[in-house]
């Protein structure tokens, strides 16, 4: 089995989540100059903020059912290949869930450069989180693994 690199998968996804989330709320208190409102946008905000949550919640749930570990530290741990439910629709319905929060966030404290910091949330999530998964799990379900990729987008 392919061992992955620990300096990829260091920080664990909830505490990116929290530090992307400090830092969209620093910006958007330091950085007035992007203040926006538009009619709907708290509305707007707890629905992305429920969905995330539904998603996440319900993404959570399968891997209990399947008694697979949810530890996003140690992909080689897992022992089923989860493909039912929201996994149908993302390969990474969790941190979908996050970016989804994110959002929310983002619009709640009506700051638009926080998209910026939320694009930069995805990408350092794929870097250092998602690839070294995917790398993990394809060592060890092979081409069961390469199929679901084809059929299922990484995020959404």
């Amino acid at each position: 089995m392919t061992r992955v690199n620990r300096l990829e998968l260091k920080i664990p996804p909830a505490l990116v989540f929290l530090l992307f989330s400090g830092g969209m709320y620093l910006l958007a208190r330091w950085l007035p100059t992007g203040r926006f409102d538009f009619f709907g946008r708290l509305p707007l905000a707890g629905f992305l903020a429920g969905l995330g949550l539904v998603v996440g919640l319900w993404a959570l749930l399968l891997f209990l059912r399947h008694r697979t570990p949810a530890d996003p530290g140690h992909p080689e741990r897992v022992r089923h290949l989860v493909t039912g439910g929201v996994y149908n629709f993302s390969r990474n319905p969790m941190y979908l869930a996050l970016l989804l929060l994110l959002l929310a966030w983002g619009l709640y404290l009506e700051n638009a450069f926080n998209t910026l910091l939320c694009a930069l949330f995805v990408a350092y999530m794929n870097r250092f989180q998602i690839i070294p998964e995917e790398k993990a799990l394809y060592s060890r379900f092979g081409p069961a693994f390469r199929q679901y990729c084809l059929l299922v987008r990484r995020w959404f």
